[in-house]
């Protein structure tokens, strides 16, 4: 019976984690650029109770055993990288990724980082930099003499100046993929980096090699979906306080023990 204590207990803790996640996502459903996450569990080891090595006689066996299981673990937290839902915004810097692929973010410390989040904005220099000033790369400024500044889905920004009216090629947008994008690390900000799980970045032009094409002036937003995590959380929820009857009944059997003597 004391088995029985620590495996609801091994239960409740999985379920206060996926809690935590189903949390996490419920708390980012207006996050541009969220992708939601998913506790994955797996049941721990299980001790055998056959000791007999399975024989049930000189010439035959148990086909099934006796074995136990010892409670459950979380896993693994697993990114969906489904589309969120695509919002027109109207604004010029505003880009979505209608596709797979990533755009590319320099840190302050010069690492680069991947993020499906678009909303651009311009510097005190007339860089596109993200929410945080962190530059867009490939870095592309717009001088202040340029009007009408278009983004093409391949990613070809341009704009026209307002004196001449001759239009100028200003940069190229590249996006990245991953082989694996659930292996990337997450760190806040919208901001993901490249391990050796999520593989290498694919760097390619918009539309091409598998990449998404850019959408001007639309900006994707969560993929979370508000009442599918409702139903996880009550899920979760109602998990959580079954493993604690558990716990309560194995203590009452253990209560009924003990006042046997008595």
């Amino acid at each position: 019976m004391i088995r029985g204590l620590y495996t609801a207990a091994s239960g409740m803790m999985a379920q206060q984690q996926n809690i935590d996640v189903i949390s996490n996502n419920i708390a980012n459903v207006n996050t541009y650029g969220f992708k939601q996450d998913r506790a994955e569990f797996q049941d721990l080891v299980y001790q055998s109770l056959n000791y007999t090595a399975g024989a049930t006689s000189d010439s035959t066996n148990n086909p099934t055993g006796i074995d136990t299981g010892l409670g459950v673990r979380v896993a693994g937290i697993q990114k969906n990288f489904l589309q969120g839902n695509l919002n027109a915004t109207g604004n010029t810097y505003d880009m979505s990724i209608q596709g797979d692929g990533f755009f590319q973010i320099t840190t302050p410390s010069g690492d680069t980082a991947y993020s499906r989040n678009g909303a651009f904005k311009l510097d005190n220099e007339g860089t596109i930099v993200n929410g945080q000033g962190y530059a867009l790369e490939p870095e592309i400024t717009i001088p202040s003499e340029l009007i009408d500044i278009s983004i093409a889905q391949d990613g070809t920004v341009t704009g026209q100046d307002a004196s001449s009216g001759e239009t100028t090629t200003l940069g190229q947008i590249t996006l990245v993929n991953f082989i694996n994008p659930s292996g990337l690390s997450p760190q806040g900000d919208n901001l993901y980096l490249a391990t050796d799980v999520s593989g290498d970045p694919i760097e390619g032009i918009p539309g091409e090699e598998g990449i998404g094409t850019l959408q001007q002036g639309m900006i994707e937003g969560s993929n979370v979906q508000l009442v599918t995590e409702m139903v996880n959380l009550i899920t979760a929820q109602r998990g959580y306080e079954a493993n604690s009857k558990a716990i309560n009944t194995t203590d009452s059997m253990l209560q009924t023990v003990n006042a046997l003597k008595q």
